[in-house]
């Protein structure tokens, strides 16, 4: 009886809160698409602040894992494909699965870790400090003053950012392939290019915007229902990031199932 007393309530309490993101997330659209016929958009000031935290204060982050991600991939690749005498193709293997699937999903990783933390500890912080119920007494509706500017700061830069770690990741892959295994440096860049389709960027830049809402809703939504004093921030960023890592695990799959299996 007790297990499923617990499943009931798992059930339950992932009910509640998968209905209270989505009515989040239709209330950021709402702010973003009406908002500004109504002269009630988003600061850009605000906005812009928030671009540059999650985009370029993530770059570095980036930089690293996507770098050596595409050299570890041409490192344990060589070695399958040297005994097939297919060595060059080193390079075409690391710029598909980069920008297919680890490019995308290594980005989002990095950015729930970093930015859905930090956004979550933040309005978590002025929701525990009483300054959301402050916003509401100046009229100020929390989701346009907050989640608005930080969705829309993500939904921009983490595709770049995922454009920025493929590119990153196929030039660790070209340090390996060229001063490693001593393949042609213009060679190498040919055939990273050349099977790869339009397909292979624009399901990864898909991917990126969905794991951009996926951060910036859960952050928001755990941030704007922290309970608790300091304690309940800490536990609200735990959860977030948590949940943000799992979701963006289970988009993946489902996306990259939908592409493999549709003739998109």
């Amino acid at each position: 009886m007790n297990f499923l007393a617990a499943i009931g309530s798992v059930i339950t309490s992932t009910y509640r809160h998968t209905k209270g993101v989505s009515v989040l997330f239709l209330q950021t659209l709402y702010w973003l698409v009406i908002g500004p016929f109504k002269g009630k958009s988003a600061r850009k000031q605000s906005i812009f602040e928030q671009m540059v935290f999650a985009g370029l204060q993530s770059a570095i982050i980036v930089f690293f894992v996507t770098l050596f991600t595409g050299i570890v991939i041409a490192m344990q690749s060589a070695y399958q494909l040297s005994q097939l005498g297919a060595t060059i193709y080193v390079a075409s293997m690391v710029a598909i699965s980069l920008a297919r699937e680890l490019g995308p999903v290594l980005t989002a990783l990095v950015v729930a870790g970093r930015v859905g933390a930090a956004i979550t500890a933040e309005l978590g912080s002025m929701k525990v400090s009483e300054q959301i119920e402050a916003l509401e007494t100046m009229a100020l509706n929390p989701v346009r003053f907050l989640v608005v500017p930080r969705f829309l700061a993500l939904l921009v830069m983490l595709p770049c950012l995922t454009i920025f770690g493929d590119l990153l990741g196929i030039i660790g892959g070209f340090l390996v392939g060229v001063y490693n295994l001593g393949l042609n440096p213009y060679r190498y860049i040919d055939f990273s290019f050349e099977f790869m389709v339009w397909k292979d960027v624009w399901t990864g830049l898909v991917k990126s915007v969905v794991f951009a809402i996926t951060i910036s809703m859960v952050g928001c939504y755990m941030g704007l229902n922290t309970r608790g004093g300091a304690e309940g921030v800490g536990k609200a960023t735990t959860v977030s990031v948590v949940t943000s890592f799992v979701l963006i695990i289970l988009f993946d799959c489902i996306l990259t199932g939908i592409f493999f299996f549709s003739n998109l």
